[in-house]
């Protein structure tokens, strides 16, 4: 048997729970238990706590007879207990009356009779009629009568709010879901969006009005808010069972939006919940939903998708709309038999006989989109090259043809190679000299379509066997290699290949000329890069660079430097490699051509130190397009953007790379990685509910890698997104999981206890904020980050200050204290230190001076303000100072208190936010001196 004192320890944890099964099993714990105590207090509240736990927990039909009891205890045991709690008693009329419209074996008299009670005890306690006015209308909507309808909404908008109002979410949720109905779509919109930009933190907001403004916004051409609506809204309700008419509302969101197969997947996540729905009625609205979702997907011939249900056989989504159809229809049914209407029937055929919006919605945060004028990347203009036109002489003998292929290829103009090869074919055969035939081969070959480079070979082949015929060692032996790198690139590297690049390396710097070499050395280098040998790369693309030098030609120089900047990169020499690389662009960029300038601007992109430079040259470079250099390019690009601020820029590039690797198959890989960054772009640009969608499917990709490192870095950022998102028992049951997880990482731990501990200290649970503190510095000190240990301490003191547990603060004074002298100088005399060192003494006497204690708080203040003048926190020394000369004057030091004020106010400008308090404690230690 539990004694009260536990009963009521129980009661304040199952406080602390979210809505949901878990608080439910907490407090019928209590219940069990509570009749067999002498406390009338305990028996009182523990049933209307589970009255509150019931309706929003999932299980209203429960809150009926411990709401009834209360009614009873009120009226026949009056107590000061009950004056205590009887705004709650009051309130939960609100609620009772709402259950009871759900719920169609209740007699309508009863809801009626209900509604009678709650306006006479609201008349004798001394409030409004608001909150009445508004449940009858209410009840007169659910019934369908239309004239009632109208007179309580009249009655309801013309009384003023009190105390028993519905909060300031829930009111203009049910006034723009009456202006919906009356198709005021931009009335609603604008009526919302004060509320949204409140405080809305009841249990039933924002979801629910984010749930009425998606119509709303989509009516209105407020697409993205509409989107965004859904998410947030689904984001909450999703995990309450007491949400289910709220989930079926998504569900008829995404059957009218064009996202069935999102529908699809809100469905199977939430179809088992319809055989322990909270309500009749929630269960109908979700059927109706499920229905109109289910036809559209027969419609779009997905009829046959298998729905899997726990317990039963697969149904198809076919079978599936004609089972719910009926279940709707005969609920329904039930409503109108009880109401005396046919409302509650129309309703629901209106809603599965519901036309698509005519309006595509992109509902996944990672699929592709338009992008918006205001989130373009204007490319800078690269200067324009001039190519003079393809000239192709009429009389040029098949000799001089290849000629000009072959300058034009030097030049890298390749379609005026294309050209002039194209023209060859069609005026002459291929020339029976071998050397002239394998020229003509060699060219075929650098004009080779980029595919599998199977035209390429082909060419070069035959060339190399020209070459040889002819006699031309050299030329064939450079042919052979390079095949030998095409080979690699396209293949594999061998040691094979590379002999054949080697040998030819050999052969030219024996008998080759300055050209020769540096092509035979350059090919050498690309072949070492290959096989990832990049000391051996490095070496022979330095001996080509020096005979490219000799030659002379700038556009020689420029395509060596490419190769120089490719190979230093890959061995970490990025300087050497911007600077190689920064060469190719300028080259390129005023030369031409378009496609080397763009890929020597991915090359600068991504080496580059400056992220406004990274941008301009990628932005650059994707205006022109290379293959294969996209992915790298837009990642590199939002990485850039991110750094400068620009969240909003960088999720459009993100959202791309994400298709682009879905496109190439690496989803599970590089994709999952992808989304945590794309994640954090969503939550610098202020779109939490869109950044913890994306850091979800993250978290779930490095679950099923396991990857553990990014798993726990997701996890972090999805708490910091919850607490955004002001879903504070998320965020805190993602803090709580990673401290298990980071059993083995004590500063990992540390750094997570203390977000923790803030989150709770800023939702006022003051008690548990100062043991997660507690732990978290532990946690710190275990990792020797000293300096973090005691900024945590800190934190600590003010929350055991405001749980009123002063003798622990004050042994936290204590501790903390040793701890300062224990600091090593160095660390002592850092301006972090200085500044948490003083402000210590801020908190301390905060604790003191709040309980009278004026006096013990002096010897803490006296020396903490000139530390943090020192290092120029001009505005805590003068707050500091100013508590300083309040406790002086308190403590019986007036004259003190005086000079010390009368020398802060000549030294603090006008704008301190201390001033102020400091010319009204002047003024009173200036009284007391004077007596």
């Amino acid at each position: 048997m539990k004694t009260a004192q536990e009963l009521w320890e129980l009661l304040d944890e199952a406080q602390h729970l979210p809505y949901g099964a878990a608080q439910i099993a907490l407090v019928e714990q209590v219940l069990r238990h509570v009749d067999t105590t002498d406390d009338p207090a305990l028996r009182f509240y523990a049933r209307l706590f589970a009255t509150t736990a019931y309706i929003y927990g999932g299980e209203p039909v429960k809150a009926f007879p411990t709401f009834s009891w209360c009614v009873a205890d009120f009226d026949r045991n009056p107590g000061p207990h009950h004056q205590r709690w009887m705004h709650n008693l009051l309130w939960l009329f609100k609620n009772m009356v709402n259950s009871l419209t759900k719920f169609p074996e209740v007699p309508l008299e009863r809801t009626y009779a209900v509604l009678d009670d709650m306006e006479r005890r609201y008349r004798e306690s001394g409030h409004g009629m608001q909150a009445v006015y508004k449940h009858r209308y209410l009840v007169a909507q659910h019934v369908g009568r239309t004239g009632e309808v109208a007179e309580w909404f009249e009655k309801w908008q013309a009384a003023p709010r009190d105390t028993l109002s519905d909060c300031a979410g829930c009111d203009p949720t049910t006034l723009v879901n009456h202006l919906a109905d009356q198709e005021r779509y931009e009335e609603a919109a604008e009526l919302a969006g004060p509320v949204l930009a409140g405080d809305l933190s009841c249990s039933e907001q924002p979801q629910s009005i984010l749930s009425e403004l998606m119509p709303v916004y989509l009516r209105t051409g407020r697409l993205r808010e509409a989107a965004d609506a859904h998410r947030r809204s689904y984001m909450i309700e999703r995990n309450n069972l007491a949400d289910l008419w709220g989930v079926g509302d998504h569900i008829r969101f995404c059957a009218r939006t064009g996202n069935e197969h999102r529908g699809l997947e809100i469905l199977q996540r939430h179809v088992d919940w319809l055989d322990q729905a909270p309500s009749p009625a929630a269960a109908m609205n979700f059927a109706a939903s499920a229905v109109l979702l289910l036809r559209r997907l027969v419609e779009l011939g997905h009829g046959g998708t298998l729905i899997r249900r726990a317990g039963r056989a697969d149904v198809t989504a076919s079978a599936l709309a004609g089972e719910l159809e009926t279940f709707t229809l005969e609920t329904a049914a039930r409503f109108d038999a009880r109401n005396g209407t046919r409302h509650q029937s129309g309703l629901m055929v209106e809603v599965m006989e519901s036309k698509p919006y005519g309006v595509n919605v992109p509902l996944s945060p990672t699929a592709r989109r338009p992008v918006s004028p205001e989130t373009r990347i204007v490319a800078p203009e690269p200067p324009r090259v001039v190519t003079p036109p393809v000239e192709v002489p009429e009389t040029a003998t098949p000799s001089e043809l290849i000629d000009l292929a072959e300058k034009h290829w030097q030049e890298d103009r390749e379609e005026a190679l294309r050209t002039v090869l194209a023209a060859f074919g069609a005026r002459f055969e291929v020339p029976a000299d071998p050397a002239l035939a394998a020229r003509l081969w060699l060219l075929r070959g650098f004009a080779a379509p980029d595919d599998d480079g199977a035209a390429t070979r082909s060419a070069w082949e035959r060339a190399a066997e020209l070459f040889t015929e002819a006699g031309d060692t050299g030329e064939a032996g450079m042919t052979r290699a390079r095949l030998a790198v095409q080979k690699a690139w396209t293949d594999e590297p061998t040691d094979e290949l590379l002999a054949v690049v080697e040998a030819n390396a050999a052969h030219h710097d024996a008998h080759g000329d300055v050209r020769s070499r540096a092509s035979a050395w350059v090919r050498l280098s690309q072949m070492y890069r290959l096989l990832q040998r990049m000391d051996e790369a490095n070496e022979a693309g330095d001996r080509s660079d020096r005979f490219a030098e000799e030659i002379g030609d700038p556009r020689r120089v420029a395509y060596h430097a490419m190769i120089r900047a490719q190979n230093r990169a890959l061995a970490d020499r990025s300087e050497e490699a911007g600077t190689a690389a920064r060469l190719a662009w300028e080259f390129y960029r005023a030369h031409g051509p378009a496609r080397a300038a763009a890929e020597a601007a991915v090359l600068v992109g991504q080496l580059s130190e400056s992220p406004e430079e990274t941008v301009a040259v990628l932005s650059e470079a994707l205006a022109v397009g290379v293959p294969g250099a996209e992915l790298p390019s837009r990642l590199h690009r939002a990485r850039a953007l991110m750094n400068l601020d620009r969240p909003d820029e960088a999720i459009d590039d993100y959202v791309e790379v994400v298709a682009l690797v879905a496109a190439g198959g690496d989803e599970e890989g590089g994709g999952v990685f992808v989304r945590h960054e794309l994640a954090q772009a969503y939550k610098q640009a202020g779109r939490p509910a869109e950044a913890a969608e994306v850091a979800e499917e993250a978290l779930l990709g490095f679950d099923r890698l396991g990857a553990e490192e990014p798993a726990l870095d997701t996890r972090f950022l999805l708490a910091a997104i919850y607490r955004d998102l002001d879903d504070s028992s998320r965020a805190l049951q993602l803090y709580r999981d990673l401290i298990e997880r980071l059993e083995g990482n004590p500063a990992g731990r540390g750094q997570v206890g203390e977000q923790a501990g803030q989150l709770l200290y800023d939702l006022d649970r003051d008690s548990e904020a100062a043991l997660t503190f507690r732990t978290a510095a532990v946690a710190l000190h275990e990792a020797g980050d000293l300096v973090a240990e005691l900024r945590v301490l800190r934190r600590r003191l003010m929350a055991l200050n405001y749980a009123d547990e002063v003798p622990e603060a004050e042994e936290v004074i204590r501790f903390a204290e040793r701890r300062y002298a224990e600091l090593p100088a160095e660390l002592a005399a850092q301006p972090g230190v200085v500044w948490g060192r003083s402000t210590f003494a801020f908190e301390v006497g905060n604790l003191l001076m709040r309980r009278g204690r004026y006096a013990e708080a002096l010897p803490h203040l006296r020396g903490a303000v000139e530390p943090l003048r020192g290092i120029g926190a001009v505005d805590d020394a003068d707050r500091l100072e100013g508590m300083l000369a309040e406790a002086l004057l308190r403590s019986g030091s007036p004259g003190e208190a005086e000079r010390v004020l009368d020398e802060l106010l000549k030294r603090m400008s006008p704008e301190s936010p201390t001033r102020e308090l400091a010319t009204g404690l002047y003024a009173e230690a200036r009284a007391a001196v004077q007596g």
